[in-house]
């Protein structure tokens, strides 16, 4: 057992570890924030408004780690800032659980925001660099699974542990385990005497920005609008709609849950049928998914809803994360934070405009009017632009 799991060298190792490495930056230093947000919206620790400040404020920390990714060459360091990722994650979550101050709330979460784009970018480079496959596909496929794991898991905790005490004792509790579980990441996807690292600093490689790479990272901007409504205030929206105030957090695992099995599903069919292909069908049945709370109060229609989101949203992470990963070469970090870069700047923008739009008219419809149209605008220029380009990733 003890080689499975803490062996450097063996696939299985660098796979949970890079599974662990998710739980901890996806979904305590990210998503729990999103299970918890009902609570404390009607707890009255936080007003609307600031609640999409603090989910913007983290996507600004996200973005400024994607940014930082892009230029780093060594690989020391980027263990380094990897395993920096994991202590940040986790002693940012105690701050939510401990206090109530708006500004050491804002700190937090720009700095949580830092930490999880290190576990998720330059995580996700040093798993595939780590990985001992000629084709690592699958084997991302099964890693970005962790995405779903990460979502449900925290979720769980979450919500078992605020119903029985409160909002703030289930963020006590994430840091808790996330500080228990960071050793085995912590130990595994460090440097050991028998890793070769590359030798000499890589130039930074602009020839990987084709035309056809810099479409592929607008089209993932527009996927940052559209994770994020949803990542952001999928419970609050359901537990606004008539008669399903009961349902949020079921809609909310539901997601995660769905998530699961959606990178494996998604990277089996993008090996058969082509990973843009397989990008655009994802996006238009997010769109799908985005309009159904505008359109109905059906229970289990928005139970779907969560279900499309969670298959959706991580599917495509995996699948623009792996075709980055293919197109990059031996840059992958680079192109990985170019295209995170741009799925933050999506981030950030879209909770300033979702609070502004629900302020204004009372409800979220306009905010996903306007998501679901964003997320169409990316899938159909990735759709003209493979037709036109004639591509067949």
């Amino acid at each position: 057992m003890k080689d499975f799991i803490f062996n450097k060298n063996a696939n299985s190792s660098v796979i949970i570890a890079g599974i662990i490495s998710l739980f901890i930056g996806v979904g305590v230093a990210r998503f729990s924030y999103t299970s918890l947000l009902p609570y404390m919206l009607e707890d009255n620790a936080l007003s609307l408004n600031f609640s999409g400040i603090l989910a913007s404020i983290n996507y600004v920390g996200y973005l400024s780690g994607a940014i930082l990714a892009i230029f780093i060459k060594d690989f020391n360091l980027k263990i380094k800032l990897f395993r920096l990722g994991l202590f940040l994650c986790v002693l940012t979550t105690l701050i939510l659980g401990t206090t109530t101050n708006e500004i050491l709330w804002l700190v937090s979460r720009i700095v949580a925001g830092f930490g999880s784009a290190m576990l998720l970018v330059v995580g996700a480079a040093i798993v595939m660099m780590r990985l001992k496959f000629d084709d690592k596909t699958k084997a991302m496929g099964i890693y970005f699974t962790g995405i779903g794991i990460a979502l449900s898991s925290s979720d769980l905790v979450s919500r078992f542990i605020v119903n029985i005490y409160s909002w703030e004792m289930s963020w006590i509790v994430l840091t808790l385990l996330g500080a228990f579980v960071l050793i085995q990441p912590y130990y595994v996807l460090g440097l050991d005497k028998n890793y070769k690292k590359p030798e000499g600093k890589q130039k930074l490689d602009t020839s990987v920005f084709t035309p056809f790479v810099l479409i592929l990272i607008f089209a993932y901007f527009t996927e940052g609008v559209g994770f994020v409504i949803q990542g952001t205030f999928l419970p609050a929206i359901i537990k606004t709609l008539p008669g399903l105030e009961e349902y949020s957090g079921l809609t909310w695992l539901l997601v995660g849950l769905a998530g699961i099995p959606a990178s494996i599903i998604w990277m089996r069919l993008a090996f058969k049928h082509g990973s843009v292909n397989m990008i655009i069908i994802a996006m238009l049945i997010q769109v799908v998914g985005i309009m159904i709370p505008t359109l109905t109060t059906n229970i289990y229609l928005n139970l779907f809803c969560g279900i499309l989101y969670g298959i959706t949203f991580i599917g495509l992470v995996a699948l623009f994360m792996n075709l980055g990963g293919r197109l990059a070469g031996n840059h992958p970090v680079m192109l990985m934070g170019s295209l995170t870069t741009a799925y933050g700047i999506g981030q950030v923008a879209a909770p300033l405009y979702a609070v502004k739009f629900t302020t204004i008219t009372g409800n979220y419809d306009l905010a996903l009017y306007v998501t679901a149209i964003i997320v169409l605008v990316g899938a159909l220029t990735l759709l003209f632009t493979k037709q036109f380009f004639r591509i067949n990733y």
